[in-house]
């Protein structure tokens, strides 16, 4: 989050401030860093009182003077962004700091958004309801969190959801019956920029993508999309824009395949393994994420992003990048940052602590809801592994309470929840199985046997 080109406070005490935070900083990637033992709430909650006092402090010194932005700002940033991001791995992601993270995302999302201007409403529809869901939270911390923090706060989920009206103005404009060709475009331009940065270039891959662009451009009729009524449907011009980027995008993908100049190389191929590290950890968040570890892949994603000059980047010669590698990067910094948003919304309230045992309650739920749409089970004893799993865990308790160590981690309700939905359900099943068992036993006819003859012939 520092750069060299942040300039340092010349106020003596905005100086003792920022050596303050500094070490706080430094303890908070300390102790991110260590995965020998559990992060425990009370030593995030110690760092964040040690951050809230300094922006106390940092307020005093300011109050009535102007001041522009210096490294104090930059360090006190990186302090809240992992103080954040610590908040969800103890699982308090319902209050205001857990908010600051999402918030920050959110914001770098919609500026790409705007910048790219290839959108849809899917991606609009799940931004305004996370931020819908974080303006309740921080009304609801106002009280218990730092004014400055709830503040900030505020105004930055303001400013996010006065963006995306902007956004959703230019689609409010489209004709229904453009929208779903406007979203299939864009789904196929993402498509393309992915099929562009595989391992492996495929060309018949992006010959079918190119193809479904066509079919889309045969039903326009002299260059306009029309309406069932034979008019010229709202948004026309902007649409026939997008599907002409489309074409013109697949046209130098099939002619570039994949090939980065070597000036631009490194980024790339830094870009590729950020991308495909998160890709990982998108398949299996609940078991291999500690949201912590998302603070080092924002650090090299802003660095990137922000080490471009009027929107481009340059080579070692002061060259802008040409289109190709330039919409290639942008394309890969905006995905890892969609895949981290995701991360952070999957992230669920509970300590990192108790994640093993909730993560294997919500793999029994899931199992035991299979089992019942199947039809449940024709003997109780088909359920036994489920019980007795459920049973180990519930002993795990001591006086209702999932400890570790002398500590009591974060998210009891969730879990003590879940493990009720499973005892219910697992319920549910057995006393179903029972039944079916005892219509079984009085619908069996009860015969009497036949003796066979005592003489005569035998049959063969």
């Amino acid at each position: 989050m520092d750069t060299p080109s942040v300039p340092m406070p010349e106020e003596p005490r905005e100086q003792d401030v920022l050596l303050r935070l500094s070490t706080i900083r430094d303890q908070l990637l300390l102790l991110k860093q260590d995965r020998t033992k559990y992060i425990r709430s009370q030593d995030v909650i110690r760092l964040y009182d040690q951050t809230v006092e300094q922006v106390g402090a940092l307020n005093e010194v300011r109050k009535g003077h102007a001041h522009s932005e210096n490294r104090v700002d930059k360090v006190l940033e990186s302090c809240f962004q992992l103080l954040s991001l610590f908040f969800m791995t103890i699982g308090r992601n319902n209050e205001a700091p857990a908010a600051y993270a999402l918030t920050s995302t959110i914001k770098r999302l919609l500026d790409h958004l705007c910048e790219a201007d290839l959108y849809s409403a899917k991606d609009l529809d799940s931004m305004t309801k996370t931020l819908e869901r974080l303006e309740g939270i921080v009304h609801k911390s106002s009280t218990r969190h730092s004014p400055y923090l709830t503040e900030l706060l505020a105004n930055r989920v303001d400013l996010c959801k006065s963006r995306i009206v902007q956004l959703r103005h230019k689609l409010d404009r489209l004709d229904e019956s453009l929208q779903v060709v406007h979203e299939k475009l864009i789904s196929i331009i993402r498509s393309l920029s992915l099929a562009n940065t595989k391992s492996k270039f495929s060309a018949s891959e992006v010959e079918k993508l190119r193809a479904q662009v066509r079919e889309i451009d045969e039903k326009r009729v002299d260059g306009k999309f029309l309406t069932p009524d034979g008019n010229e449907a709202a948004g026309s011009d902007e649409v026939s824009e997008t599907l002409r980027r489309c074409l013109v995008w697949s046209d130098i993908v099939l002619e570039r395949k994949g090939e980065i100049p070597e000036a631009f190389r490194p980024k790339y191929e830094v870009l590729i393994g950020i991308r495909n590290e998160l890709d990982k950890l998108s398949i299996t968040p609940a078991w291999s994420l500690r949201e912590t570890d998302l603070y080092d892949f924002q650090r090299q994603l802003d660095r990137i992003d922000e080490s471009r000059v009027d929107g481009n980047w340059l080579d070692d010669d002061g060259k802008p990048a040409e289109l190709y590698v330039q919409r290639t990067l942008l394309y890969l910094i905006r995905r890892s940052y969609g895949y981290i948003y995701h991360l952070m919304l999957a992230s669920e309230p509970v300590s990192e602590a108790l994640l093993p045992i909730y993560n294997q309650l919500q793999t029994l739920k899931r199992c035991l809801l299979e089992v019942k749409s199947q039809g449940g089970v024709s003997e109780v004893r088909d359920l036994y592994p489920y019980s007795m799993k459920l049973t180990s865990l519930d002993n795990m308790r001591v006086d209702g309470k999932f400890m570790v160590g002398n500590d009591i981690p974060e998210g009891q309700g969730s879990v003590t929840e879940l493990l009720a939905e499973c005892f219910e359900l697992n319920y549910e099943l057995r006393i179903a199985a029972e039944e079916q068992g005892d219509r079984s036993e009085t619908s069996t006819p009860i015969t009497t046997p036949t003796l066979a003859p005592t003489s005569g012939p035998v049959d063969a």
